[in-house]
């Protein structure tokens, strides 16, 4: 069926599709709308929105049947509605675009029921029911490297088409591993109560652990080291020369760190053909896959361990890297280059439109 709009729908949907803030489902169901009144089968609506068949087929019905007030979610089975639709908008529009009084950075529940006047239990309901979480906040950074796209294109490229008779390796320092030991003894697990320990500590000492992953296999090979200078870094490519057939070339994932550059390095690596660097963009560490097994051996060895000496860590380190050697497992690339890039773009996009 066709849908055609009064100038009244038009810019209300056009609105709820240029707002920053706009719900996504909401924005979402407007696109459709919009591009269903421009004309077209749903079948070419859904490839324009990028949606399912089902969905555009879903939301210009409704829209054909109630309009505006089709595009809002269906009211779920219970008891009648206490809070009404202009109360609503009015908590999360506040939520969304004001900061409590007092200088608060950020809503609570609690805050927010004082001030709408509604329970603390409404107001948690409203904000899961749109997917809003004013306490939590996350992290991100750009990378800003002039070589961003080439850099990904190329680390992406060996992990998804490694060449052939080569050993692709992710190489990384995990630097200053603390040897801590907690000034009480650590409590074991019981029925109905966690392992307890005591939140302070002694510091007995740093090491650092160099270690080259391949991805293929999950196998690592991995020296400490008590420090991480290029001299380090130049005896750990030296460990991996001797430990890889020489039948194979050797194609090594590293980030930026100045120690990988040295001219001592360089001049190293001239001489051995087989070695081929491949450069993490700056600012973007998490395309090295041994970050991910830097992960593993912190969740499962080194946040709850305690060792009196670095000899004790590097040993107990060392145990259970042999553990994993034995039954490794491997760490699989999905993501093209042109996704990563396509997601960046989007994001990118949202920033500019958020009007920061």
């Amino acid at each position: 069926m066709q849908i055609e709009l009064s100038d009244e729908e038009r810019t209300v949907l056009e609105g709820w599709v240029r707002r920053p803030k706009t719900a996504q489902a909401l924005a979402t169901r407007s696109r459709i709308v919009l591009a269903c009144a421009a004309g077209g089968t749903n079948g070419q609506v859904a490839e324009r929105v990028g949606v399912s068949l089902a969905t555009v087929a879903k939301w210009r019905n409704r829209f054909a049947a109630d309009r505006l007030e089709g595009l809002s979610d269906d009211p779920r089975p219970g008891r009648p509605r206490t809070v009404s639709d202009e109360k609503v908008h009015e908590v999360i529009t506040r939520t969304l675009e004001e900061k409590p009084r007092g200088g608060d950075t950020h809503w609570s529940s609690r805050s927010m029921a004082r001030a709408s006047g509604l329970s603390q239990s409404t107001v948690s309901r409203m904000w899961r029911a749109f997917g809003l979480k004013p306490h939590l906040v996350e992290t991100w950074k750009l990378s800003t490297d002039p070589q961003f796209v080439e850099k990904v294109r190329d680390v992406v490229g060996v992990y998804l088409d490694p060449p052939e008779k080569a050993i692709v390796l992710c190489v990384d320092e995990k630097s200053q591993i603390q040897a801590l030991d907690r000034t009480a003894p650590v409590l074991p697990l019981m029925p109905g109560t966690p392992q307890r320990m005591t939140h302070d500590y002694v510091r007995n000492g740093t090491t650092s652990l160099f270690a080259a992953l391949d991805p293929t296999s999950g196998s690592v090979i991995a020296q400490h080291y008590r420090q991480h200078r290029h001299q380090e870094f130049l005896r750990f490519l030296k460990l991996i020369d001797s430990s890889v057939p020489k039948e194979y070339d050797l194609h090594l994932i590293l980030d930026n760190y100045a120690t990988h550059k040295t001219p001592a390095v360089k001049n190293w690596l001239l001489r051995r053909p087989r070695f081929h660097l491949h450069f993490t963009p700056t600012s973007a560490s998490w395309m090295n896959l041994v970050e991910r097994w830097f992960a593993e051996l912190t969740n499962r060895k080194l946040r709850r361990s305690t060792h009196r000496s670095v000899v004790e860590l590097e040993a107990d380190i060392r145990k259970w890297i042999n553990a994993w050697n034995k039954d490794p497992k491997p760490f699989i690339w999905t993501k093209t280059a042109d996704q990563i890039l396509e997601t960046l773009a989007a994001y990118c996009e949202r920033i500019n439109d958020s009007g920061h």
